[in-house]
């Protein structure tokens, strides 16, 4: 068994998408499959405001598309949101402080219908959580999880919403964020009973290091797979390593 470091990658099937908004916009994204059989769960990743750099390559969402759909048996899909650019290309459109996004995120639902994907997640990330709360409160979403939501273009009307689906949410809290303490963030959701607000020690906003990964993806895990045991976040068989600095995939 081999331990994993930030640049593993772990056998899966990966292919690049394209989806198509109601708006006419193209997006640029990423679908990743378990190697055998079909995934247990379906996560699709909403990832931060584009303004201060968010993509789909976010190191939390690149490093689940690495390696959940191995360890996990999940599938990750990931995509720009409208006028963001990453490695994979730069998605129709500009940004709309999270408004017409929630286009971008019903095209990513239907794309995951087409796919026959089921049990499918919302993993929101920073702006990503606001459209999450304004958007993704609909069928066929399961539930959600919320990496460092900072409430700032949701609204109380939209946590209404959620509290009256029942849809599960979950918010994970840094202690250290630069915008929602944990104490603070229990009190604003508050209004939705089933939101659990998990405060996490020592983090900040932006979830950096190794140790901080695992702990985003054991928290969303334990929602989403609750009966997958704790990752041990070692691998047996066949990995890769990522190379920034190339931009190319090497032998481990």
């Amino acid at each position: 068994m081999a331990d994993l470091s930030s640049n593993s990658v772990l056998p899966a099937k990966r292919e690049a998408i394209t989806l198509v908004t109601d708006d006419g916009l193209t997006l640029v994204g990423e679908l990743a499959l378990p190697e055998l059989g079909n995934p247990k769960a379906t996560i699709i990743c909403l990832h931060p405001n584009p303004t201060g750099g968010g993509m789909m390559d976010s190191h939390l969402y690149r490093k689940g598309a690495w390696r959940l759909p191995a360890l996990a048996d999940v599938a990750i899909l990931r995509f720009n949101f409208r006028g963001t650019t990453s490695a994979a290309g730069t998605s129709d459109g500009e940004y709309d402080d999270g408004g017409t996004e929630g286009l971008d995120l019903k095209a990513a639902l239907e794309f995951a219908l087409s796919r026959g994907l089921e049990n499918i997640w919302l993993v929101g990330w920073s702006f990503g959580t606001d459209v999450t709360i304004m958007h993704g409160n609909v069928d066929p979403v399961k539930g959600a999880v919320l990496f460092s939501p900072p409430l700032k273009w949701s609204g109380k009307e939209d946590l209404k919403k959620w509290a009256d689906s029942g849809r599960p949410l979950v918010a994970l809290v840094p202690e250290l964020d630069e915008y929602l303490v944990p104490e603070e963030a229990r009190k604003k959701f508050a209004i939705v009973p089933q939101c659990e607000v998990v405060g996490i020690d020592d983090c900040k906003h932006l979830w950096v290091g190794e140790k901080f990964v695992r702990i985003a993806w054991d928290e969303a895990l334990k929602r989403i797979r609750p009966d997958l045991p704790t990752l041990d976040w070692q691998w047996n068989g066949p990995m890769q390593k990522w190379d920034d600095l190339t931009g190319k995939l090497t032998s481990a």
